[in-house]
């Protein structure tokens, strides 16, 4: 299949979708940087963090299918439905249960006096997201898709 043939199908959704992930990613491993003064090319494979690459993979996929089916489909209704709950899940449930683990891991290191390993090892506290890494993870995602479906099939050609 030559890549072309991708746009106006549902390859150009998957396609907006991953890659909006994926550059998300690199662009929360370029904003450390820019803040922190160093590299850590492991928060590339981590979740939280500037921008949400949860909420630019699910708005990417929503704003993909809105521009390919309508924004008045049903299609379109049920991907922005699911981009919803995800982001909703992002900046609720997921920061939440991230404070619980910030919380615990003080409480444990109290206990064991920072013996983390004979307690089980730490437990992850950057689970989720503030509301403003979602509306910025949101925003880049429908940008990308957009940039997907209208500049780069001009660009590749």
């Amino acid at each position: 299949m030559d890549f072309s043939q991708i746009f106006n199908t549902g390859y150009e959704v998957i396609f907006s979708a991953f890659t909006a992930i994926i550059t998300a990613q690199i662009i929360k491993c370029i904003v450390f940087l820019i803040i922190k003064r160093k590299l850590d090319v492991r928060l590339f494979t981590t979740t939280g963090g500037m921008p949400s690459s949860h909420s630019a993979g699910v708005m990417g996929l929503s704003a993909a299918v809105g521009l390919i089916k309508g924004f008045s489909s049903i299609e379109f209704a049920i991907s922005i439905g699911f981009a919803c709950i995800v982001m909703y899940d992002a900046a609720g449930v997921r920061r939440a249960a991230g404070k619980q683990a910030a919380c615990l891991n003080r409480i444990i290191m109290d206990i064991y006096k920072q013996d983390l390993v004979e307690a089980g090892g730490k437990l992850k506290e950057l689970l989720g997201h503030t509301p403003m890494q979602v509306f910025v993870g949101a925003t880049y995602g429908v940008m990308y898709a957009m940039f997907v479906h209208h500049l780069l099939p001009q660009l590749i050609r």
